[in-house]
């Protein structure tokens, strides 16, 4: 049996099935990078892949009822792999060999390395986006780097782990939620929050501690500056990095900034002006032609409960009750 990627019935979603190993080699060489498998002998090579964007992020549920040994290039994105069912083992260039049990959230592979391993009848999820999002989060340590690289494939803790498990499932309440599609605004907005926790949970070379040059650079003017940019360009696509670039200071610098003088982030700054912009839309909303959930994506929350929660936080009201006012 082979079904070809075909697109499903919500949206961009992709779907492929087959007991074919030349077709489920083919579809793995388009879908992720240049590749060989292999299938124990005797075995039916069943394998099924869904597929879901949201802006270039992807999520992709995939079941391979049979032992697949690979042998592939470098997927020049970050992977997240979490496995359900069965195990895969993974061999890393320069690191021990490794196993991912049921449970276990890694990344399958540094992206600019070539991997290699054996999946063994096991059902995964894959995350994957654009390493340059690193950049757009955080910044690397002082030294030679230019770029925010991850040093190692395990979450730092156990309590790292969970919050990277929440993180993508995060992702995936994002991409099932009935009825309003995902604004692009939601979609950047989820992909540099996953971006962040990766970042905070997993090893790199990024640095969240302000320097003692940093330091200097809190001041209220650069501040005010910070602040008209956040609020000029809170329906646009901006992260952490943006936003220092806009006046010309380190992430770092930033961070502490925030910290000292409004004792938040800036990207907690961000969410309560789009919070705010919400609210106000909401003020003005005709409750017949307007949902929740419209006005939420609108402002980048892809989760309306969540939404609410904060707006509870905020306003102490319901959005609902707002929206009827």
């Amino acid at each position: 049996m082979h079904t070809p990627p075909s697109p499903m019935p919500n949206g961009d979603a992709l779907h492929f099935e087959s007991d074919d190993l030349g077709a489920t080699e083919d579809f793995l060489v388009r879908a992720y990078t240049k590749m060989k498998i292999g299938a124990g002998e005797g075995e039916r090579a069943a394998a099924r892949i869904d597929r879901h964007w949201l802006g270039s992020l992807t999520f992709d549920e995939i079941a391979l009822d049979f032992h697949m040994s690979y042998d592939a290039a470098a997927l020049g994105r970050i992977c997240l792999c979490r496995v359900h069912d069965g195990h895969i083992e993974e061999n890393f260039i320069g690191e021990d060999d490794d196993v991912f049990a049921p449970g276990d959230v890694a990344l399958l592979s540094p992206p600019d390395l070539p991997y290699s391993g054996r999946v063994c009848e096991a059902t995964f999820d894959l995350t994957m986006f654009d390493t340059a999002l690193l950049d757009r989060v955080a910044a690397p340590v002082g030294g030679r780097d230019t770029r925010v690289r991850l040093l190692g494939h395990r979450a730092v803790s156990p309590q790292a782990q969970r919050q990277l498990d929440d993180a993508i499932d995060y992702v995936r309440t994002v991409l099932q939620t009935d009825g309003v599609e995902p604004t692009p605004l939601v979609a950047s907005t989820t992909a540099s929050m996953l971006a962040a926790v990766v970042l905070q949970t997993l090893p790199s070379n990024a640095s969240f501690d302000p320097t003692s040059a940093d330091r200097v650079d809190a001041n209220p003017p650069l501040l005010r500056r910070a602040i008209a940019y956040i609020e000029s360009n809170a329906d646009n696509d901006i992260a952490l990095g943006d936003i220092a670039a806009s006046i010309h200071v380190t992430p770092r610098a930033l961070q502490y900034m925030f910290r000292r003088n409004l004792d938040m982030t800036p990207m907690e700054y961000l969410r309560r002006v789009r919070l705010d912009h919400a609210h106000h839309d909401l003020l003005k909303a005709d409750p017949a032609t307007t949902t929740i959930q419209m006005v939420a994506a609108r402002w980048g929350f892809g989760h309306t409960g969540r939404f609410a929660s904060m707006y509870r936080d905020a306003y102490g009201r319901n959005p609902s009750e707002t929206l009827r006012s």
